[in-house]
């Protein structure tokens, strides 16, 4: 017993170190948006202006490389709520997250001016929904049909966001249209939310409202939920 005990008194308990502080989950909700400007957020003021309580992303000469308006703050697991209405053109735009502002993803030839674009995840509407993977997978693999259903090309589209561990869920007017999980977690980051002004010859609008984000939030409400059910 005395041997044993010596042998005890001699080994060294080890702590756990991790490689980053392990993330915060307290839940709170933050406008994004405060309806005047565009406090918070950064990107080309030529394309990006606030008009009654509306935020609009705007160009009339060519975008060569897509950009987008940039949250100063970063995020990973987070609810979004906002609303948006493509005016002109029939391009798609989108909501970027879990990624970085990377001038230097376009390739050298779409350079010009890009520092704000971004590298990651996007989640599209109203042309082309679905999700992609910027300067990475490019096009993810779900189906677009039930967000083709009930998204509205030219009208205010109502929608939600759930990007949760490797999670992403879209709700588009009142219906999960996307309930996706990332096969490949590690290219997760915690990033700013872009809203995107896609690249384009022509001209083309788009407007944002609302941009309500709750992190870490409860999603209870979607417990039990298949894409296509009405949520409520």
């Amino acid at each position: 017993m005395f041997i044993r005990a010596i042998l005890l008194s001699l080994i060294t308990v080890t702590p756990i170190v991790y490689a980053d502080p392990p993330q915060s989950t307290k839940s709170e909700t933050i406008a994004l948006f405060n309806g005047r400007n565009i406090d918070g957020w950064e990107g080309y003021p030529e394309h990006w202006s606030v008009k009654d309580g509306i935020i609009i992303g705007k160009n009339t000469e060519p975008v060569p490389a897509s950009t987008y308006l940039v949250t100063k703050r970063n995020f990973t697991d987070f609810h979004l709520k906002f609303a948006a209405k493509l005016v002109t053109s029939e391009m798609h735009s989108g909501v970027a997250l879990w990624g970085k502002v990377d001038p230097n993803a376009p390739p050298p030839d779409q350079r010009h001016r890009s520092q704000f674009t971004y590298a990651g995840h996007l989640v599209m509407f109203p042309s082309g929904w679905g999700l992609y993977d910027l300067f990475g997978r490019n096009g993810l693999k779900v189906d677009t049909a039930p967000a083709k259903k009930v998204g509205k090309q030219h009208d205010w589209n109502e929608m939600e966001i759930y990007a949760q561990g490797d999670r992403i869920r879209h709700i588009v007017n009142g219906i999960l249209v996307v309930d996706w999980r990332d096969p490949e977690p590690k290219r997760i980051k915690e990033g700013p939310i872009g809203l995107q002004l896609h690249s384009n010859k022509v001209p083309q609008e788009v407007h944002f409202r609302g941009l309500t984000l709750t992190t870490f939030p409860d999603d209870k409400r979607l417990e039990g939920k298949k894409v296509g059910d009405e949520v409520k």
